[in-house]
């Protein structure tokens, strides 16, 4: 039985099912079909995080086709991932780091990085769309309650939305084609993952994101990575996933709970970090806010607030920001129109790497004042800045997102998408971060708690270190653990 017909025994409607081929069939008739492609498929460096995290590219179809070159069939571990906003490219960092500290080498496979096929041109489409839905979601009320919101939060989370993904992967499977298949694979988004199932790569993780069970998850064939109990449970049992219809459950071996999916150098220096968070709070040292971007681009309005109702406070030495824009450099230009007089006190950080990686060095014990913001037109640098600048920040501001996750004391913003929010849920369940503050004025608030109260940044640190101790932020080594059991064996699949 195909995989767009069933999950985990549960049987698609054939109405589901044709609705699948349908969308299959669109996608050869706008891009083509190159299932039969021969494509090469070769190991490269990569000049933006290799130095950091050990990572070589996967490059397809730039060789002689049917060649493979450069693969570490023993050591290898390939990430597969997408750009789709700068959440699945986090977890794909905290994978590489993961496995860099464990003496691997970490291939990164970007699926929408191969212009010339047709895999490359099918998730770009749909990351535009999602993209574009994420923005007018930040403009329109109506739309976000009507249309955004839902298929976010019910919508992803029907077992029926698994059947198109699957038929749609099968055109992503060609890039494998020429990739060792006893190279274990962990996908960190459900495409990656699906494909190389559908290619016959034969030891695949799907590290699923998230604290919201969806359907679109499912890639049956590969073992799924959860980073939450309330997770686990939920994709376990499939609740809600077919209405009020109780259906079979995963198999246990096909779901494994592991904590969340943390960057090594991250987790290896938590207690130091928060021991230099502290002490900068006893000594009246401005409190580091850093304000970082989600991928859709979308939050400038709440940045902007946030940044004058600090101005005062920045001018005055007791507050200091770092703004990470990404790669959207269109946000500086309208941060400047919404704050005024911010220009006078930043100081702004764009496209130099080396720069920007001494002054997160510099930052972890010198001081810091005033705005600095950081942009960078490449998309390694752009998401691994916020890596870099979390170290030496005091608290984290973001939408609930896969940050939702990370050990530093976080403040939520407004959620994009409904399965955000519980993120924020979680984050505040184990106590490192805040409720979600869904408006500017509940926002601005908790902002002033961490910079006028005793309490909100130390308990936080607190709760930090204890779930360190209880292996709450292992997540990443757990799946890369998982992908090497699965190779040798030691794992029943």
């Amino acid at each position: 039985m195909a995989r767009s017909e069933s999950v985990y025994g549960n049987i698609q409607k054939a109405s589901t099912v044709r609705k699948a081929e349908k969308s299959k069939q669109k996608y050869i008739k706008k891009f083509g079909d190159d299932t039969n492609a021969n494509y090469s498929a070769e190991v490269v460096g990569n000049d933006y995080i290799g130095d950091i995290l050990g990572v070589k590219n996967i490059e397809i179809g730039k060789s002689e086709a049917g060649t493979s070159k450069g693969f570490d069939v023993d050591n290898g571990l390939i990430v597969g991932n997408i750009r789709m906003g700068f959440g699945h490219y986090r977890i794909s960092m905290a994978m590489a780091s993961a496995a860099n500290a464990m003496g691997l080498t970490p291939y990164w496979m970007d699926l929408n990085s191969y212009p010339e096929t047709t895999c490359t041109k099918v998730i770009s489409a749909q990351n535009d769309l999602y993209s574009k839905g994420s923005r007018i979601s930040q403009k329109s009320r109506l739309f976000n309650k009507f249309v955004w919101e839902p298929i976010n939060y019910t919508g992803f989370k029907q077992l029926s939305y698994n059947a198109p993904d699957q038929k749609n992967a099968e055109l992503m499977a060609a890039v494998y084609k020429n990739v060792p298949k006893e190279i274990p694979v962990i996908g960190t988004h459900v495409w990656p993952a699906q494909a190389a199932v559908h290619a016959g790569m034969k030891y695949v993780v799907n590290a699923v994101p998230d604290n919201w069970p969806m359907a679109l998850h499912f890639s049956e064939g590969a073992i799924h990575t959860i980073q939450t109990h309330y997770a686990y449970l939920g994709y376990r049992t499939m609740n809600g996933m077919a209405g009020n219809d109780v259906l079979k459950a995963m198999p246990e071996d096909s779901i494994v709970y592991t904590g969340h999916y943390i960057d090594d150098e991250l987790v290896r220096n938590i207690e130091i970090d928060n021991q230099r968070r502290l002490a900068r709070k006893a000594s009246g040292k401005p409190i580091r806010f850093l304000l970082t971007i989600g991928g859709a681009g979308a939050q400038k309005e709440i940045f902007a607030a946030i940044v004058n109702e600090l101005m005062p406070d920045i001018k005055k030495g007791k507050v200091a920001l770092y703004i990470n824009i990404g790669d959207y450099m269109n946000v500086w230009k309208d941060l400047q129109k919404l704050a005024p007089g911010m220009t006078d006190v930043t100081k702004t950080h764009f496209n130099n790497w080396e720069e920007t990686k001494k002054f997160c060095e510099d930052a972890l014990e010198g001081d810091v004042e005033g705005i600095n913001i950081f942009c960078h037109e490449n998309i390694f640098e752009a998401v691994y800045a916020t890596n870099l600048l979390m170290r030496s920040c005091d608290v984290l501001v973001t939408k609930p997102s896969e940050l939702a996750y990370y050990p530093v004391p976080k403040l939520f913003i407004k959620r994009i998408g409904g399965h955000e929010q519980w993120g924020a849920i979680h984050s505040a369940e184990v106590g490192d971060g805040t409720l979600e503050c869904r408006d500017i004025p509940h926002t601005l608030q908790m902002i002033r708690l961490f910079v006028e109260d005793g309490v909100t940044l130390k308990n936080m640190c607190d709760a930090i270190d204890i779930n360190k101790k209880i292996g709450l932020y292992d997540g990443a080594y757990n799946a890369v653990k998982l992908a090497l059991e699965l190779k040798k064996g030691g794992y029943a699949k």
